[in-house]
């Protein structure tokens, strides 16, 4: 079986993998790093969506072996060492965001990269247009466009603070 040596959250890991054995596979079963969802196994849900180098991936469309020397970040790696989270994951919480939470990790980490991907901001229905594959039982998208476009603010310099959610 191959070695697979990458970058996971920042810390070196390796795993032997058959050559069939999918990225979001090698990080829940080997890496015991399960905050990277399986929802669907069709790619369409985008609860498995981490960041390899930089760009948001569906880890159920990546084999492991196709990240060979590749830098990941799960949903694990995205708060500070002390705990604080990433503005992203604050305004989700802020915002109220989630309701079961199965689709918030691949939430989070998409629109994480849909705002680095928009230094001028993104309106709301860029926002809406910009989850497009990622697809959320629970809620009905409204709380999570208001924490992105709050979370945008945060990430772009713009406040230096997450604004408060009205009440």
């Amino acid at each position: 079986m191959p070695k697979v040596s990458l970058t996971v959250n920042g810390k070196p890991a390796s795993a032997e993998v058959e050559n069939r054995t999918l990225l979001v596979e090698l990080l829940r079963e080997n890496l015991r790093l399960t905050g990277t969802h399986v929802g669907c196994d069709t790619s369409q849900c985008g609860a498995c969506v981490v960041h390899i180098d930089g760009a948001s991936v569906k880890a159920c469309t990546i084999l492991a072996v196709q990240c060979e020397g590749a830098d990941v970040v799960t949903i694990e790696g995205l708060a500070a060492a002390d705990g604080t989270l990433h503005p992203m994951q604050e305004a989700f919480r802020e915002y109220h965001a989630l309701q079961c939470g199965f689709c918030t990790p691949g939430m989070v980490m998409s629109a994480i990269d849909l705002v680095q991907r928009n230094p001028q901001g993104l309106s709301d229905k860029e926002i809406r247009e910009g989850l497009e594959g990622n697809l959320c039982r629970c809620t009905g998208y409204h709380n999570i466009v208001r924490a992105i476009a709050a979370a945008q603010q945060v990430m772009h310099g713009k406040v230096k603070e997450l604004p408060r959610a009205a009440e």
